[in-house]
């Protein structure tokens, strides 16, 4: 039973998380919050651990998620059903897109989506941020300030000039 919710969620989490792996964040904190297989600071380490691997983050999530949530087998279903949306979609569009692809209804679907898949991925920050520097609702700016290693930001500021 544990596979196929795990199936479903990542399946809609694929369907509507357009964007990008960073877009899947939204809807990994509302699993969290509604089914208990992980918390919010599981999620950041994911992300992480799905950032520093090679592959696509939203695919990298998925595979960490199942794997927490149900071992081998969650890990290959909730990729499976992460990615399956995409595949379907791709396959339907390459066939119907050529005849479209000059109709302004259609452009302007396009156009559409970019405001939501920038909130999708504000919304992810957002969500990294509060774990990563709020604490009890309260701000942590020497949290933020020893975060920034200013080499770095100075050796780039010299390049990027350059």
């Amino acid at each position: 039973m544990i596979l196929l919710k795990l199936f479903i969620e990542f399946f809609k989490t694929g369907l509507f998380a357009l964007g990008g792996g960073l877009a899947t964040l939204p809807f990994l904190y509302s699993m969290a919050d509604r089914f208990h297989w992980f918390t919010h600071a599981d999620i950041v380490n994911m992300l992480a651990i799905s950032e520093s691997t090679p592959g696509a983050i939203g695919v990298n999530m998925s595979t960490y998620s199942g794997f927490h949530i149900a071992g081998i087998p969650g890990s290959l279903i909730a990729t499976f059903g992460l990615v399956l949306p995409s595949v379907v979609i791709i396959i339907l569009v390459a066939r119907v897109l050529e005849s479209f692809k000059n109709n302004r209804h259609v452009e302007a679907g396009f156009y559409g989506i970019r405001p939501v898949v920038a909130g999708l991925i504000c919304a992810a920050t957002l969500s990294v941020f509060q774990v990563a520097f709020l604490k009890d609702g309260e701000l942590h700016l020497q949290k933020i300030v020893s975060s920034i290693d200013f080499k770095s930001v100075i050796l780039f500021v010299i390049l990027y000039i350059k």
